[in-house]
């Protein structure tokens, strides 16, 4: 059994067994920042990029859907907000290590209670992005999307993080997101070209450099004789019954050598590929 705040493994399948019959690996997006930065809009349409057009599972926590049940007994002050991203973290590890893309939107002000779950992420060996949503106080008053920017400019509202309540910003973000320059769909591509470059959006290990897709069969091929190994090939060569190769035969020979018809790593019968 795991132990309290253990790894996790212990309890269920496999990762590389869950990964697999997904197709996807789980991992965390945190968003961080302020009130109005765009948190719930830029995870709302990531979340529907990779549902509704590659079939992915994806879910997204944030403060709306938390404080309704799992964070209902919460308030405001630093210890309850501590206790808040504490409870969310453990929450996307579980969710992660099930095989779920998991977006998490919290302002999460204070930086050792983000990295205390980038800990307990890296523990576990799951993915995790922490995503800054770096915005000028000056353009969210400009927003202000709730009207809450102007009670704290009334007086109407006290505490108020960013403005009377201390945000501590992220040393070193894996994704800084500057909202107010840019479009929702240009954030959004951002988060999918990291989650594609990282291998997050295939179950199988990423073999291959980043940006580039797996070969068919997640294996990677290459036939090409090593320097050491030429002189003894080709004299072994010689001792072979020799044929005749056309353009067209030497083209697919360097496919297979190259690795573009993977996992094959030969020629087959007609019998053989007609099965």
């Amino acid at each position: 059994d795991a132990e309290g705040g253990g790894d996790q493994a212990a309890c269920h399948l496999p990762k590389k067994q869950r990964f697999a019959a997904l197709g996807q690996k789980g991992a965390t997006l945190w968003m961080t920042g302020c009130s109005g930065a765009g948190k719930t809009t830029i995870a709302t349409a990531l979340e529907d990029l990779l549902v509704k057009q590659y079939g992915k599972h994806v879910y997204r926590l944030d403060g709306d859907n938390l404080r309704t049940g799992l964070n209902r007994d919460l308030t405001f002050t630093e210890a309850d907000r501590a206790e808040s991203v504490r409870r969310t973290g453990e929450l996307a590890t579980l969710f992660s290590d099930a095989g779920v893309i998991t977006l998490v939107g919290l302002i999460s002000p204070y930086r050792e209670d983000r990295d205390l779950v980038r800990k307990r992420h890296e523990d576990q060996g799951i993915p995790f992005y922490e995503v800054f949503l770096d915005v000028p106080v000056d353009e969210l008053k400009k927003r202000d999307p709730k009207g809450q920017y102007a009670k704290v400019e009334s007086g109407e509202l006290k505490h108020f993080t960013c403005i009377d309540d201390p945000y501590e910003e992220p040393l070193n973000a894996e994704i800084t997101l500057k909202t107010h320059e840019l479009q929702i769909e240009d954030s959004v591509n951002i988060l999918f070209r990291r989650l594609e470059r990282d291998g997050i959006l295939l179950g199988a290990p990423k073999v291959t450099p980043p940006g580039l897709p797996n070969p068919d069969g997640d294996m990677i091929i290459d036939l090409h004789v090593s320097d050491a190994e030429r002189s003894a090939k080709q004299a072994y060569a010689k001792t072979l019954p020799k044929v005749m190769l056309t353009d067209i035969d030497l083209n697919w020979l360097q496919t297979i050598g190259e690795g573009w018809a993977a996992p094959l790593k030969g020629f087959m019968r007609e019998g053989t590929l007609l099965e």
